[in-house]
């Protein structure tokens, strides 16, 4: 049995119960790119100045890529606007790193295997067409039947809103969901949601 084999059937043990609705994140949860959106945010932080260290990048998992570049510039104390930053960031990764996506092989299976048995969302802090065009390079888009991403509540994660939006537009109360993460933020934001919730990068 292989390794991938493994945490799959461990993944699968731990979502075993009455769930109406799996809600995955997108980066580093189903796509395996994480080094790749690291990357970004270090080329256009050169162009500020910034000696970027990436493990920053792995600390903020989860978060909307604007907050992101809001905490940059206060932890670097350099002075820029954060949504530029983040729009410039965004497009480097479309256009330079999103078709050498590849999957987290266990977890996109789990997704693959679950799809019309319950419903299932994507919850992302990356923009939607970023996000619409990850999932499409890795083949599920169709799969998925809500998309919550950046900007797009009120408040992005380690606040439940975005998983609350997404169990609402399922049609789904928190309690049924099952949320999959990679990241401490979405971890956070899960259980302010009420949600159960499992740590794919533990696994």
């Amino acid at each position: 049995m292989s390794a991938t084999d493994i945490q799959y059937d461990k993944l699968t043990a731990l979502t075993q119960g009455d769930f109406q609705a799996f809600l995955y994140d997108c980066d580093g949860t189903l796509a395996d790119n994480m080094k790749a959106h690291t990357a970004a945010y270090v080329e256009i932080a050169q162009s500020y100045g910034i000696d970027l260290d990436g493990a920053i990048i792995d600390e903020l998992a989860g978060w909307p890529t604007v907050q992101v570049c809001q905490e940059i510039g206060k932890r670097y104390q350099v002075e820029f606007d954060p949504t530029q930053f983040a729009t410039r960031k965004s497009q480097l990764f479309y256009d330079k790193y999103i078709d050498q996506t590849k999957p987290v092989g266990f977890v996109l299976q789990h997704l693959i295997d679950h799809a019309g048995k319950v419903r299932i969302g994507v919850v992302s802090g990356g923009r939607r067409a970023t996000v619409t065009r990850t999932l499409t390079v890795l083949g599920v888009l169709p799969l998925v039947e809500v998309m919550v991403c950046a900007g797009e509540t009120t408040h992005g994660k380690p606040y439940a809103d975005p998983f609350l939006a997404a169990a609402n537009a399922l049609g789904v109360d928190p309690a049924r969901c099952m949320v999959f993460e990679d990241g401490e933020p979405g971890v956070q934001a899960a259980i302010a949601a009420g949600m159960k919730w499992v740590r794919v990068d533990q696994i």
